[in-house]
């Protein structure tokens, strides 16, 4: 029934900064859709933003999300881009389970303490 994930929501306290941080820290792609939203492109995917009560549909509270990003870079270079970045890590490296078998990821908080963790598979 379903194929795969198009798209995530996180809920953030401002959206320029979150934008910010995840050029920055993951590199994504900046996009705007829709009168004015902004999202983040990676890959097939992306993370669209948005500020607590923007999306009556939607109760998520900011910093309640999580995220587990697949990455095609050595997990040693995630680490050194992370701390040449001054992102903290932590909880990392770490074996886990991913969706199509073992990873080993790192964990850190975006500007709103959502949890990210950058995986790469085994």
């Amino acid at each position: 029934m379903i194929s795969h994930i198009d798209h995530v929501v996180l809920t953030v306290s401002d959206i320029e900064s979150s934008v910010e941080f995840y050029r920055r820290v993951l590199l994504m792609e900046e996009i705007t859709f829709a009168k004015g939203r902004k999202a983040l492109k990676f890959g097939n995917q992306k993370i669209n933003l948005q500020t607590l009560g923007q999306e009556p549909r939607n109760e998520a509270q900011v910093g309640s999300g999580g995220l587990c990003l697949i990455t095609s870079w050595n997990l040693k270079d995630i680490i050194v881009h992370l701390e040449n970045e001054n992102v903290e890590i932590v909880e990392g490296p770490v074996a886990k389970s991913g969706a199509v078998g073992q990873i080993e990821s790192v964990y850190f908080l975006d500007p709103d303490n959502n949890l990210v963790e950058i995986s790469v598979y085994n």
